[in-house]
């Protein structure tokens, strides 16, 4: 007896003719890669004297205008805007790509083990899931950040936790439907163990919607480390970090001090849409049944 394995999904099925979907989330592509160009390139700008240091205040004029000198202005304290601009494309996509990545790797399996093995295993875990998804994301970043203190690694953890759930209950709802296909019960009649059925024949069906939870969860991360920067939790004050240069901004903001707050928030605005653009353009592609009812809308 033969066991026929479910063909893979089609992540990237594009469809024939461009669509408004299509250009939104290749605009979206375009805006997440100039982010990650920053990220990469900053330091070495720094080296070649394109960029001055983000934690150098002395030298500088204090709240002094944009000009070819200060092409974002000055900070209350001196810092180079455009500087700190920059270098927290940085800080910001270190921080959401740890954070997602933890609450993948750990929602991600144990949605197919509470799915696929059910029973008691499957209570307990849904119960503590739902639990914690009850519970507003920034508030419990907001508590787990006190707990853990400032640091990449620590506000990556604050902010992981609230997205566990996500990934475990929709990994779990399609293990659960998964399971009960012919090739999985082929692949048990075979002889094949738990881990050989989640990693060999169940892995590849169930994360359909992983790639696009992923994005999303990012783009809606780099608003939490905004906020946990904000008050003062996210990472220590000598990294560039747009939502602690949004909170020192904003005292100089009635005096006519524009400068400071406008282009931090434009970065963390503008790396928010390229990642909400970029799962929402690909949610049609990697979900079929949305395609076809695009289609047949048409």
């Amino acid at each position: 007896m033969t066991v026929i394995k479910k063909p893979l999904p089609r992540f990237f099925s594009f469809a024939s003719n461009p669509n408004l979907s299509r250009q939104l989330m290749l605009t979206g592509i375009a805006i997440t890669l100039f982010f990650v160009f920053l990220a990469f390139f900053a330091p070495v700008f720094q080296a070649w004297g394109w960029l001055q240091d983000p934690t150098d205040f002395l030298a500088n004029p204090i709240h002094d205008a944009p000009s070819g000198k200060h092409w974002f202005g000055t900070s209350r304290l001196g810092y180079d805007v455009f500087s700190r601009t920059v270098f927290g494309a940085q800080a910001a996509l270190q921080v959401v790509i740890l954070a997602t990545s933890l609450s993948m790797f750990i929602g991600v399996p144990l949605g197919m083990l509470s799915g696929y093995l059910g029973g008691r295993v499957d209570k307990v875990l849904l119960f503590f899931m739902d639990s914690i998804y009850t519970l507003p994301g920034l508030l419990l970043s907001v508590t787990l950040a006190f707990v853990v203190g400032r640091g990449i690694l620590n506000a990556a953890i604050a902010i992981s936790i609230a997205y566990i759930p996500q990934y475990y209950r929709v990994v779990r709802n399609h293990t659960v439907s998964v399971k009960t296909e012919v090739f999985i019960e082929a692949a048990q009649a075979m002889g094949a163990n738990t881990w050989q059925v989640l990693s060999k024949y169940l892995f590849f069906n169930v994360i359909q919607s992983v790639p696009v939870l992923f994005t999303l969860n990012a783009a809606d991360a780099i608003l939490v480390l905004g906020g946990l920067g904000f008050l003062g939790l996210g990472l220590p004050e000598e990294v560039a970090e747009w939502g602690h240069d949004l909170k020192q901004a904003l005292e100089a903001l009635p005096t006519g001090i524009w400068w400071t707050t406008l282009f931090p928030g434009l970065a963390m605005t503008l790396m928010v849409v390229g990642l909400s653009l970029l799962g929402e353009g690909l949610n049609e592609f990697v979900n079929p049944r949305l395609r076809k009812e695009n289609s047949i809308r048409k």
